[in-house]
């Protein structure tokens, strides 16, 4: 998940296309190492981003405005002075690094030509954004890099800029087929691996879909490869690298359940099956927004729910140690049944005692078997029967109460997984909302002050469109499940849950038809995926009429109870289309 230079191709051709012979207009600088420019080429205005950021280094097209501080720092008053008004000449990228040359025209203070360089380098936490003069001297930089920091490059005014050497590594665009053989085979590395650390621009998912366009293992050695592997190898890659040259890209975005886990500027037929859908894309700057734009949000939503998380889980431990303490105090009381039994027998056989006896023999009529009764020899056989029945009835009082006690914090443990479950599947900030509320009613979150207003809830179920056009409803949290189940399904509605495991009520809505086959394996994959068997291969799901579902009295919202259910087992996944609420 990194721009490598394929992509960085993909965006020079993107670039040049359309920004070669058009006017500056702006520069910004809306944070410390991040670049906005205002671009008039013909009839169209452009957005371009540049973002050197140790986290986050971007370059792509935008119609997003950013506020900028209202005093410019130096490196962009830098840039105004000199290249407010260029015109952009020429876009390029050096063989297949992560670097991009803009070279741009401008008239000096004495009106003439002049042309400069603004080397922009997508290499992690390397990134930068440096300015030079035609002769490659350094003018600026967004990052200043001296040599305590670095003893490779220095990176200041008035040093002169190249371009940082890449450990050997081959250039694809102009490497031969004997060349290529040589270095692949070179290291005992994996396949995959000796690709994109032999060859500039090639990251780790490019090296892994060019191994599975040769089918070849990429975690096989790559110095125990066939000639004939090798050249399968070759003539992959060199396709690749042709389309690259006559600029055919197909940007595209992978995505696992709807959520984005890769993105490239060449398709990854490496993730092909039912877990994943490639979505394909015009422009690698919308792919780029689009993608980021989704994993920020999901790192949002994370970050927001941390503290809720935190309050679950700190709950969930504390009950699961009071739910193991109960659990060996009840196991304690197992005796309680044999003292009892002792006692009675002392009752019946005491009279054969004369005192002072260590232990009694007799025969106990509940199994015609003899058992030997152990004595208080300081007691007398009345005393040793009242000593037992009084641990009888201690342990029968702790039986019940510890009975009961397990019962509630059993309930209160699958309560809090539920809520957990429900923090797992969120993907919006409104989806927070109702989970907080649920924490807040039974005292998990401290209530709001009086005078607080209570916040709107938004948040809606999920919902689904079966391949045979029935809809499918799932509830994101514990309080949608109660009203998905007890106010949106009516009698013969179909209801799905994972069995055993907390998660997610699913509703199909019959409308008074016998649903089919395909509907209810895919109402139950949903179940299954909307629950905490999500990551497993297969999960056995419980499905029922609604009719036949009743609400547990006093329990938390979402909780049911029901019998003579259907079972299946469902592959977790979203195998229906989406609606549009």
């Amino acid at each position: 998940m990194a721009l490598d230079g394929i992509v960085m191709a993909n965006l020079t051709a993107e670039m040049k296309d359309r920004l070669e012979g058009g006017k500056i207009s702006k520069i910004a600088q809306p944070e410390k190492d991040e670049l906005l420019f205002t671009v008039k080429n013909q009839k169209n205005t452009w957005k371009l981003l540049i973002s050197a950021s140790a986290s986050l280094p971007l370059v792509y097209f935008t119609e997003n405005n950013k506020q900028s501080p209202l005093t410019a720092p130096n490196f962009c008053m830098l840039l105004r002075k000199h290249i407010g008004n260029g015109r952009i000449m020429k876009i390029s990228q050096p063989g297949l690094e992560r670097i991009l040359c803009m070279e741009i025209e401008h008239l000096d203070e004495l009106g003439d030509r002049r042309t400069k360089k603004l080397m922009i380098e997508i290499m992690g936490k390397h990134s930068n954004i440096i300015f030079c003069n035609e002769e490659d001297m350094i003018l600026d930089s967004i990052k200043h890099i001296s040599a305590q920091v670095s003893s490779v490059r220095e990176v200041l005014p008035g040093r002169k800029y190249f371009i940082p050497q890449t450990m050997d590594k081959k250039d694809p665009l102009t490497i031969t087929e004997e060349e290529f053989i040589a270095a692949v085979r070179h290291a005992a590395a994996p396949v995959q691996k000796s690709l994109y650390l032999n060859l500039t621009g090639i990251s780790p998912i490019i090296g892994h879909e060019l191994c599975h366009l040769a089918s070849i293992d990429g975690d096989h050695s790559a110095n125990e490869l066939t000639e004939t592997e090798l050249l399968h190898l070759y003539r992959m890659f060199s396709f690749m690298i042709e389309d690259i040259k006559k600029g055919s890209f197909k940007p595209n975005i992978i995505y696992k359940n709807e959520e984005p886990v890769e993105f490239a500027a060449v398709p990854l037929t490496c993730y092909e099956g039912s877990d994943y859908e490639a979505k394909s894309f015009e422009s690698i700057s919308t792919l780029l927004e689009t993608y980021y734009a989704s994993k920020n949000a999901v790192t949002r939503i994370r970050q927001k729910s941390v503290d809720l998380r935190k309050i679950v889980q700190t709950a969930l431990e504390r009950n699961y140690k009071k739910y193991d303490l109960q659990e060996k105090q009840l196991k304690d009381t197992e005796k309680k049944d044999k003292y009892k039994i002792y006692g009675e027998l002392l009752n019946t056989y005491g009279y054969e005692l004369t005192g002072g006896e260590k232990q009694l023999t007799c025969l106990n009529y509940y199994t015609n078997e003899d058992i030997t009764i152990p004595l208080d020899e300081q007691l007398s056989a009345k005393e040793n029967s009242q000593k037992y029945f009084d641990k009888y009835n201690k342990m029968k009082r702790t039986f019940e109460a510890v009975t009961g006690q397990i019962s509630e914090t059993k309930q209160e443990i699958d309560h809090l997984e539920s809520i957990s479950a429900a923090l797992d599947i969120a993907l919006l900030e409104e989806d927070l909302v109702q989970i907080k509320e649920e924490l807040m009613e039974y005292g998990y979150v401290k209530h709001r002050k009086s005078g607080d207003k209570k916040p709107k809830v938004t948040s809606k179920p999920f919902h689904y469109i079966s391949s045979d056009g029935f809809h499918m409803y799932v509830g994101k949290n514990n309080y949608q499940n109660e009203e998905l189940t007890f106010k949106v399904a009516s009698g013969n509605d179909w209801w799905f849950h994972a069995k055993g495991i907390p998660g997610s009520h699913v509703i199909v809505k019959s409308e008074g038809k016998e649903l089919p086959d395909r509907t209810f394996e895919e109402a139950g994959a949903l179940a299954a995926y909307y629950s905490k068997g999500k990551d497993n291969d297969k999960v056995e799901v419980d499905y029922i009429q609604k009719k036949q579902i009743k609400k547990v009295a006093g329990a938390a919202p979402g909780f049911v109870i029901y019998h003579t259910n259907y079972s299946m087992v469902a592959e977790p996944g979203i195998f229906c289309e989406t609606a549009n609420n």
